[in-house]
């Protein structure tokens, strides 16, 4: 279920004639560290006036289909059209004993990528690929300054980016 975490009144027009808001899919299957991450994202995207909506997913590997499906329902903006202007992702993988971290964090990270590129989409990737709890806290903790601030000024930034490039073309 997508929730609206910020009034629509304070939104701030980040891409030309486009929607300011950013999806932030969240897999909270460490919930300590997903709800720090979440905390950072939400101080920035706060402090720069930007909307979102956060959905969550059971697990890392979920995340990219996630966004495979809000492309395919037409959320994302092309010129005036679509709900968001870019995608923050935020969870965490800890190294167990199997090979089964390397399976979910080469594949969420590539096909998150791969349909973040393909279909034009600015992504600040939160995902934290680790080898213990404590490191992914370190990492998750400290608000806009932790990793999950990081993932939404780098969504932001790429947004503008993409603003600035599509001026220059036209």
């Amino acid at each position: 279920m997508v929730r609206n975490e910020h009034r629509p009144q304070s939104e701030m027009e980040l891409h030309s004639g486009g929607s300011g808001r950013v999806l932030v899919i969240e897999a909270p299957y460490y919930q300590d560290i997903t709800e720090a991450l979440v905390a950072g994202a939400q101080a920035v995207l706060d402090a720069a006036g930007v909307g979102y909506d956060r959905v969550p997913v059971p697990g890392a590997l979920e995340i990219p289909q996630a966004l495979a499906q809000a492309v395919a329902a037409g959320l994302f903006t092309d010129g005036s059209k679509g709900v968001y202007a870019g995608v923050i992702a935020l969870g965490c993988v800890i190294r167990g004993e199997t090979s089964h971290y390397d399976i979910v964090c080469n594949n969420t990270n590539h096909w998150l990528m791969e349909t973040a590129i393909l279909n034009n989409i600015p992504v600040g990737n939160g995902v934290l690929t680790v080898d213990t709890h404590a490191q992914a806290l370190a990492r998750a903790q400290g608000g806009a300054d932790g990793k999950g601030g990081d993932a939404a000024r780098a969504c932001l930034r790429l947004i503008r980016l993409a603003h600035e490039f599509g001026q220059r073309a036209s």
